[in-house]
């Protein structure tokens, strides 16, 4: 499996940015005088979101379709391992640049290159002749997503006002919430159907007329916007923030099939010393030259560094929950992957409504409130999922999951789509890419994390059991993991008080 004030449309125009001439650019400051607000940011929007929602469904879509691109491709399980990595691997540790690219050169113009790259590398997936050439594809498209998927954030931050900005919000919340359970689902039709006789290749090719549509429509209809002064990109601060993720999250994704080797263990503390570096490095960075990758000043801003934590913690407790849900369904049920796929949809629609009201109707008036009542509802809905899967065993029913997930689906649906307007509201307009690129890479690294705890808190208990009695072990694995979900997400309730208490409704 794998989110997001006064002058409306205050962007800075770039001179070398791309133009149409049936829809010129309106040229904005980052700050002063607000400027009209541009009819053309809803189509911009939807541009954007499409984007997002592509890279999310990429996230998941691969692991439906493994068992074809094995036999199709006769890739080994190393290779399967890196088809489905590579993509994680890759996007982490590009977000922070992507971002930081984006304020320097422009957010329209990082995105449309980084949804022409996902659409070319989306092609080599569905063609790919080889199991190499599949995973080079898909670093190659990862890597792509992460220059796309920072600009999304951004350009809603600074193309909508902050009266506007709970209904895009919600809109938002509700395509991470579809982009959540579709990629299995759209996998499995498209893998099920078998195209033209083409196998698993759709779930790539589906990506080209999307892309081609997204790239047409952002040259005329996003507006170029980046940072009000002159930056330069920092380099050293790209190979160290880039080194410092692949040393934490590699091994993390791969220590289980490596047998958790003692080099994985003496990378994850060495990242640990090279974001050490990296922190001192970006300080003088910025007292030099004041153009330094990552902003630490961000960390001043209350709102910033509480959301920031939250947005960890949760990327945590989706990373262990959805893995192995999956791994339940499919082994431990033995369900089909489309059977286990449509058992989504509950949670799925229980998301995009709750997204939607929350940001619109909830959070103006509660605040905070809101977002610790939806953690409390996952921990509800989890406790009910743990009872139904202990009550009726492996004989359950998707109609018994239904109201588990759609009580979980609500509470999620309450937290993602206001915890990205609470982490963003108090950052200045001209740090939105680093932000963004920021906030998308611990979100990334929480998922890292909680699937390297699937091997403690999910395998450790599947592992311990013979051959024979598999299915039961899966099940009971399940449980046991979900009580540490529930254990994760009372730490999240917790640290919410951090957050500002009421949400802001403008800028200042």
């Amino acid at each position: 499996m794998s989110s997001p004030t006064t002058s409306p449309t205050a962007a800075a125009v770039s001179s070398h940015a791309p133009s149409s001439p049936a829809a010129p650019e309106t040229r904005a400051p980052e700050t002063g005088t607000p400027q009209p607000a541009d009819r053309r940011r809803w189509l911009a929007l939807a541009v954007v979101m499409t984007a997002a929602f592509m890279d999310l469904v990429d996230v998941t879509i691969v692991n439906i379709a493994i068992p074809s691109i094995e036999r199709d491709l006769g890739a080994t399980f190393g290779a399967i391992q890196w088809i489905t990595a590579g993509y994680a691997l890759a996007f982490a540790a590009g977000l922070i640049t992507g971002g930081r690219l984006g304020d320097i050169y422009g957010r329209k113009r990082l995105f449309l290159i980084g949804i022409t790259g996902f659409t070319i590398a989306s092609a080599l997936c569905g063609f790919a002749a080889s199991p190499e050439m599949l995973v080079g594809s898909r670093l190659l498209q990862g890597a792509m997503a992460a220059m796309m998927v920072p600009q999304v954030l951004s350009i809603i931050h600074v193309t909508f006002p902050a009266h506007e900005r709970g209904k895009v919000f919600g809109l938002f919340g509700a395509i991470v919430g579809l982009g959540a359970v579709s990629g299995p689902l759209l996998g499995a039709l498209l893998t099920q159907w078998n195209l033209f006789g083409l196998e698993w290749r759709p779930i790539f090719l589906i990506n080209l007329p999307v892309g081609v549509a997204g790239l047409l429509l952002g040259r005329r209809f996003i507006v170029e916007s980046k940072a009000p002064k002159a930056l330069r990109l920092d380099l050293v601060g790209v190979v160290l923030v880039t080194g410092a993720l692949l040393m934490l999250i590699y091994p993390l994704t791969r220590g289980r099939e490596l047998g958790w080797p003692l080099w994985g263990h003496i990378c994850m503390v060495g990242s640990l010393g090279v974001l050490a570096v990296l922190v001192a490095y970006e300080r003088r960075k910025a007292r030099k030259d004041g153009s330094p990758l990552i902003e630490l000043s961000l960390f001043r801003v209350k709102s910033f560094a509480a959301g920031v934590a939250v947005q960890l913690t949760f990327g945590v407790a989706l990373g262990i929950f959805f893995l192995v849900w999956t791994l339940y369904m499919q082994i431990g049920l033995g369900w089909s992957p489309l059977h286990a796929g449509l058992t989504g949809v509950p949670f799925s629609l229980a998301v995009s409504v709750a997204a939607g009201l929350s940001v619109q109707k909830l959070v103006p008036r509660f605040g905070r409130a809101v977002l610790q009542a939806g953690a409390l509802a996952m921990i509800i809905g989890l406790l009910l999922y743990i009872g139904a899967a202990g009550r009726y065993g492996l004989e359950i029913s998707s109609w018994q999951m239904a109201p588990p997930l759609l009580v979980m689906g609500a509470g999620m649906g309450l937290i993602v789509a206001p915890l990205t307007d609470a982490v963003l509201s108090g950052v200045p307009r001209e740090h939105a890419g680093s932000a963004s690129g920021l906030i998308n890479t611990v979100q990334q690294m929480g998922s890292a994390l909680g699937l390297g705890l699937v091997s403690v808190v999910f395998f450790g208990v599947v592992d311990d059991r013979p051959a024979h009695a598999m299915r039961t072990a899966f099940a009971d694995g399940f449980q046991h993991a979900l009580w540490w979900v529930v254990a994760v997400l009372a730490v999240i309730f917790t640290m919410m008080f951090a957050l500002p208490s009421k949400a802001k409704t403008e800028e200042g």
